[in-house]
């Protein structure tokens, strides 16, 4: 049986959106089945076999619901790409990468969600796809994305509370080049060997800039909100 919060909704237009209240749990837990049911499509058949009808069925929630969480499957999959970086976020808290300095932290610590991306290679298609096909009514979406991205590679560096715009630049080239080089290596066009090298060598802009200077503790409880590619799935 499906859960209907209001009989007559119906899909809203893209790019309509209203900024939305704070989630109860109950919702919160709807939208989780939602995001996971998700990404057991995805893993499957990739972006192809995400479909509204299909998710909101494996989810047991009602279409017209789905449509309100979630306007298209483009803002789904990006937002199951934020969900899976929560995940390898809390997994990189408990277990952060090791290495001499802060380029080789965050080289360990992409590298360490790449071999996520290798265990489920389909899931890591349909949310490359979705990012490229996101315009602006996605923007919220991919900002969460590109936050939890940026708050991944600072945790990395641990680095400072403020960092400079020199930093920050150095950071957002990371996350780019991380993008290209999923896509790169999801096309068949780049190796993982090819993809290692790659990152090693755009981290080192980290020691360069200087943003691998030593922070308090709790630093890495922190999310940025001045990243601008996205680039990770957990």
């Amino acid at each position: 049986m499906t859960e209907v919060d209001n009989p007559e909704a119906v899909a809203p237009q893209p790019g309509h959106r209203s900024a939305a209240p704070p989630l109860t749990e109950r919702q919160r837990e709807r939208r989780r089945r939602i995001l996971h049911a998700t990404a057991r499509l995805a893993c499957r058949g990739g972006f192809e076999a995400v479909q509204m009808r299909e998710v909101a069925e494996s989810s047991q929630v009602a279409l017209g619901t789905l449509y309100r969480y979630f306007p298209s499957k483009v803002h789904l999959l990006v937002a199951t790409m934020q969900d899976q970086l929560e995940q390898l976020h809390a997994t990189l808290r408990r277990n952060p990468p090791g290495g001499e300095t802060a380029a080789d932290r965050v080289a360990r610590t992409l590298m360490r969600a790449f071999g996520a991306l290798q265990r489920e290679p389909r899931l890591a298609e349909a949310m490359a796809r979705a990012l490229t096909f996101a315009d602006r009514s996605v923007s919220p979406e991919v900002d969460q994305v590109s936050r939890r991205t940026t708050a991944i590679i600072l945790d990395a560096v641990g680095g400072p509370e403020n960092p400079t715009a020199a930093q920050l630049s150095a950071v957002r080239v990371i996350e780019h080049t991380w993008h290209s080089t999923l896509i790169a290596w999801l096309s068949g066009r780049a190796s993982i060997a090819q993809v290692g090298v790659d990152i090693e060598t755009v981290c080192r802009l980290i020691d360069v800039t200087g943003a691998g200077e030593p922070v308090a503790a709790g630093g890495g409880e922190r999310e940025r909100a001045h990243g601008s590619g996205p680039v990770a799935s957990g």
